[in-house]
């Protein structure tokens, strides 16, 4: 492969970056460091590693702010606490982030 060419794509990391999340989740700050190390690896870069990252965030939180909607009777209570806990999913994947950061600058390098 020529040397000016990445391999990688944002699926390879996600999937990495859940598996080895998966596998690693008694390590409460280490194991999404090491994830987002990997899954930011596979995925080739750094944007393509955030993406990867931000990605199962983003679902995550969007499927819970649609069942709280559902789920409870008032709807604007139930956006305000899908939101909440989009914010939360988040916030708890900083570490994730970072470690998608890290992978990503080691592929590039």
């Amino acid at each position: 492969m020529p040397a000016g060419i990445r391999q990688g794509s944002v699926t390879r990391g996600l999937l990495w970056m859940l598996l080895v999340l998966i596998l690693l989740c008694w390590l409460p700050i280490i194991g999404p460091l090491i994830a987002g190390i990997v899954g930011g690896k596979k995925a080739g870069g750094v944007s393509n590693g955030l993406l990867a990252a931000l990605l199962p965030c983003v679902a995550a939180g969007a499927v819970t702010a649609a069942l709280a909607t559902l789920a409870s009777g008032l709807p604007i209570f139930g956006a305000i606490a899908g939101l909440s806990m989009f914010l939360f999913i988040v916030g708890n994947s900083l570490v994730l982030f970072i470690g998608a950061i890290i992978g990503g600058v080691l592929a590039t390098s």
